[in-house]
């Protein structure tokens, strides 16, 4: 059996330069760059002359060579096509989130894994962050008791451009909601379970393009528990902390700039042995915890190990299909309540 993973990129420029290829696939002990494609010529044939990997003129080409993996790094319009035909051509697919424009769309490319007996991935890295993996584990052996509520926010300054995808809706399915907050949301239910219900607002305060620039939604977790995520593109980066809040009934843990692109941010536990007594004073310590600084991981090159593990092993991987189906349909139904202004139940 071969021990390293060959892949090629569609949509070798943005995302996959800045960071999977360089931190993730030319990092990765058991993935190798083998083709790349982008629409922009150039950019294509300086990433093949840094990485290494053929430069090829087209998608049909790069699907006609011997890569096994493909990742699929383009806007989110173009997901849809792009998967379906490397699945179809026999290639394992990595897709970058979202799944397409729409739940529809997502189950398909789902489905055409399924049908080409070839595994998918979503690309939802943050998972991989070794504090989330870190807090994720505490909170499943109770640490913080019962979960009661949480938060994540991942906020920055996106002020117009041209040709930027994510502010046209018709190109990225929406704009600050379906970006960031589809990763905080996504995150929250890794940490606290699936979501039943959500109320949202979107609109645009700032910037006046086509898509959302501010969006605040409120989950209820099938637990009973409640969380918020707030997405925001028109916040100056500096005044945002990318905060994840975790609060149960034994206690809560809070980080500051664990959410992004970046290995390590800061994440604090502040827990209690039982639930004491009320304490009618209210004080409140300012500091104190326990730091929760595990081994940093990058988490693109977590991401890309992970997945060429489980095509090297033949067995799904640990984020598939499925995760981004799922965050397309939360995501569908806070769009959904953000137009008809009504608490909205989430598809199963």
């Amino acid at each position: 059996m071969a021990d390293r993973v060959k892949w090629g990129v569609i949509g070798s420029g943005g995302i996959a330069r800045r960071r999977t290829i360089p931190e993730g696939i030319a990092a990765a002990p058991n993935a190798v760059l083998a083709a790349v494609f982008d629409v922009d010529a150039e950019a294509n044939r300086a990433v093949a002359a840094e990485f290494g990997g053929a430069a090829v003129s087209c998608i049909e080409d790069l699907l006609k060579t011997d890569v096994d993996a493909v990742y699929v790094a383009t806007p989110a319009y173009l997901h849809r096509e792009q998967a379906l035909a490397a699945a179809r051509a026999g290639k394992h697919v990595l897709c970058e989130k979202p799944l397409g424009m729409t739940v529809a769309e997502a189950e398909e490319m789902a489905s055409a894994a399924r049908a080409a007996r070839v595994r998918f991935g979503t690309a939802l890295m943050m998972r991989f962050h070794s504090q989330h993996q870190a807090a994720k584990k505490i909170v499943e052996e109770g640490g913080i008791g019962q979960p009661v509520y949480s938060r994540a926010q991942l906020s920055c300054w996106y002020p117009p451009m041209a040709g930027a995808w994510r502010q046209d809706p018709a190109l990225g399915g929406g704009g600050s909601l379906i970006d960031m907050g589809g990763h905080c949301a996504d995150l929250l239910e890794m940490f606290f379970g699936p979501v039943r219900r959500v109320s949202c607002f979107t609109r645009n305060t700032v910037h006046a393009y086509p898509s959302e620039d501010s969006a605040v939604a409120l989950l209820e977790f099938a637990s009973g528990a409640l969380g918020t995520v707030d997405a925001f593109f028109c916040i100056p980066d500096e005044g945002s902390k990318n905060a994840l809040e975790l609060h149960g009934s034994l206690g809560c843990i809070l980080a500051e700039g664990t959410i992004g692109q970046g290995a390590q941010g800061k994440m604090t536990a502040i827990l209690k042995p039982g639930a004491g007594g009320y304490d009618a004073q209210q004080s409140r310590e300012t500091s104190g915890g326990i730091g929760i600084s595990p081994e940093p991981v990058n988490m693109y090159r977590a991401e890309i190990e992970a997945f060429s593990r489980a095509v090297l092993e033949g067995r799904e991987p640990e984020v598939g299909a499925a995760a981004g189906v799922r965050s397309q349909k939360v995501l569908a139904a806070c769009y959904e309540s953000a137009r008809t202004g009504r608490a909205i139940e989430v598809r199963c």
